[in-house]
């Protein structure tokens, strides 16, 4: 592999993890005052303020925030795979999109599982935007899946879960529009 163009691949992928994030935390509604949450916000800030004056959200979802994460691993498909067609283009950005954002709610579960095992402060800021960021997703697996003496396991089949509808999705852009994502 060329090593510009991996890069270009982690500095878009990157790039877009942060701006799915940002859209991830507005939807859970994180602290904001949270270092982390800051941080976040301050390097997405520039492309999202001004594309936010265009674009505005809707039913709680910033859309200018998801479409610039879509932008960003569109621009990423084209100079990676190096193919202006903007069908494919489109396609495959759908995808990784998706994938992302799955991959984010994925290694924040398994983080936040391997910190479980050392008691870590609750006050912790990343701690603590872990949590608010899992609970949407592992609040359906507690009620589903009841501690098993005194250990909770719901973590376990939410990964299961998750790593499930990634590989759905890349079973599905592969045997439909022949894409390995």
């Amino acid at each position: 592999m060329n090593p510009f163009i991996f890069l270009i691949d982690i500095i878009f992928q990157l790039y877009a993890t942060a701006l799915l994030i940002r859209l991830l935390l507005q939807w859970v509604r994180a602290d904001f005052y949270n270092p982390v949450s800051q941080f976040i916000v301050k390097i997405t800030n520039p492309p999202v303020i001004p594309l936010r004056k265009i674009i505005p959200g809707f039913a709680g979802i910033d859309i200018a925030t998801l479409l610039l994460a879509f932008l960003v691993l569109a621009i990423k498909t084209m100079l990676v795979y190096q193919t202006i067609e903007p069908l494919a283009v489109g396609i495959i950005a759908i995808g990784q999109t998706l994938i992302l954002a799955i991959s984010i709610f994925l290694y924040s579960i398994i983080i936040q599982a391997i910190l479980s095992w050392v008691n870590p402060d609750p006050y912790n800021p990343i701690v603590a935007l872990l949590n608010s960021l899992t609970f949407p997703v592992l609040k359906h697996f507690k009620r589903l899946v009841p501690p098993i003496s005194g250990m909770d396991i719901s973590p376990i089949f939410a990964i299961i879960t998750l790593m499930f509808v990634q590989y759905s999705i890349r079973y599905i852009f592969a045997t439909v529009f022949g894409i390995s994502l």
